[in-house]
């Protein structure tokens, strides 16, 4: 794949406007309690038919303070007591789940999100990783991907050796912003000496990859004070990093009204400071990969790319397309066969579906042909900047420039606009047009229009 990114700020700014993520085609909001347990085995069935490995995620919710900016499903508390009824609930979830799947299927990825997943002891991680162990075909030789999301306020040394030892290889560090004022506005006072500290000790362990995460248009931030914290950042050359967009929307998460308004960066300072952070990671050499998100060009989310294998889920981008995704604990989302599965978003459901013996299902969603169809493309487009509408015919068998006239029609103006190019073999995005990705993807989603949800700005 053409590697290339270019800012206009003038497009950028024309084309802002809100729309999905995309970490799932259809997105969350389509999914339906008209979708049961038994729904959910029909899919296991057809999953264990075709066979393939599996991708396990778990969520852990806890934290014991709160960032004001965050719109994750999370628990804020101190009492780490909480975790211990979790994970005994956790623990029967993953064995019934596990007598559901074909036991010979190898995990070829494993991620524990949050919250903050060292919320955990090192002792209650054990039992967590142990009982994965004993219900799931894990890998012993260190081939797998399997990741962490870490806050460095709660980790260290012994902690990341520990993580190691456990199997994990892959880390991300969550930052956000170094500068005092921005911590202080948003509640994650965070220094750069512990942030630090935990990344010297993944590389020493031996971790495979280390990421970072940051986020652009929190309160008090200017293009100055963010350039600094990116300065810090590029010092020690992360294999990836996430530069977020801080979506403010108080009215569905509530923490974010602690938030002062007036702080927040205008629409056009928000826009300069992407601006600075993209030619300051490209001039490092850094790539472009898509939604946010950057790697070394040696890193496996690039050589996917290039392959044309890249693939995007609810952690973000993954290099593991073939993977059916079981998501374990409250609110986690699942992938399996031609469904998704979202389990209970409160934590007391949760526990009590598990208690009884059941799967803690509370939403789902089976994919029709035409979903399917749109996921392709949309997956195609959102991970690779184009679509072969050859290879979308052959699966499926339509005929592309037929099946989606309308959607070719509206995207004359894309390309009179310089974003793309829409040729008899398919659609391909120019430079340009690559910050504007969910826009492009916008236009193939029959779902849209049908449901009055409040998104993100795309920008």
């Amino acid at each position: 794949m053409e590697q290339g990114l270019q800012f206009d700020v003038e497009l950028i700014s024309r084309y802002d406007r809100s729309g999905p993520r995309y970490t799932s085609y259809p997105t969350a909001p389509n999914f339906t309690e008209s979708f049961k347990e038994a729904d959910y085995w029909q899919q296991i069935e057809l999953s264990n038919n075709r066979g393939g490995p599996l991708s396990l995620y778990f969520h852990i919710p806890f934290c014991d303070t709160v960032c004001f900016y965050c719109a994750c499903n999370k628990i804020i508390t101190k009492n780490r007591r909480h975790a211990d009824t979790y994970l005994k609930s956790l623990f029967k979830e993953v064995a019934h789940q596990a007598e559901l799947f074909d036991s010979s299927r190898i995990v070829d990825q494993l991620h524990w999100g949050g919250g903050t997943p060292t919320f955990l002891s090192t002792e209650q991680m054990r039992q967590l990783m142990a009982v994965t162990r004993q219900h799931f075909n894990l890998h012993t030789d260190d081939s797998g991907e399997y990741s962490i999301e870490i806050d460095p306020r709660e980790a260290n040394a012994k902690i990341i050796a520990e993580l190691r030892e456990l199997g994990f290889n892959r880390i991300s560090l969550g930052v956000q912003d170094f500068d005092s004022a921005v911590q202080k506005a948003v509640n994650r006072i965070q220094s750069e000496e512990e942030t630090f500290a935990v990344l010297d000790a993944a590389r020493s362990e031996g971790f495979k990859s280390v990421s970072m995460d940051l986020i652009y248009g929190l309160p008090l931030q200017t293009v100055a004070s963010f350039e600094k914290t990116l300065d810090k950042v590029l010092a020690v050359e992360p294999d990836r990093l996430s530069i977020f967009n801080y979506a403010h929307m108080p009215a569905l998460f509530k923490v974010q009204r602690q938030i002062n308004e007036p702080d927040l960066p205008s629409a056009a300072s928000k826009l300069e400071i992407l601006q600075m952070t993209t030619q300051r990671l490209i001039s490092a050499g850094y790539v472009y990969v898509g939604m946010d998100h950057y790697a070394k060009p040696s890193d496996d989310l690039v050589i996917a790319q290039q392959r044309g294998e890249l693939y995007r889920n609810f952690q973000g981008y993954s290099t593991h397309a073939d993977c059916d995704l079981i998501g374990f604990g409250v609110s986690s989302i699942g992938r399996v066969a031609d469904a998704y599965v979202q389990n209970a978003k409160d934590l007391e459901s949760y526990q009590t579906i598990v208690e009884k013996g059941s799967l803690p299902i509370q939403k789902g969603y089976v994919l029709s042909l035409d979903d399917q169809i749109r996921r392709m493309v949309i997956n195609e487009l959102i991970c690779h900047f184009e679509v072969d509408f050859t290879a979308v015919n052959k699966r499926y068998a339509i005929d592309s420039h037929q099946y989606f006239s309308k959607e070719i029609e509206q995207l004359k103006t894309m390309a009179v606009d310089g974003l793309l190019e829409c040729r008899q073999e398919g659609v391909r995005v120019k430079p340009i047009g690559r910050m504007l990705i969910r826009n492009i993807c916008m236009v193939f989603d029959a779902h849209l229009a049908q449901k009055n949800t409040q998104y993100s700005k795309v920008i």
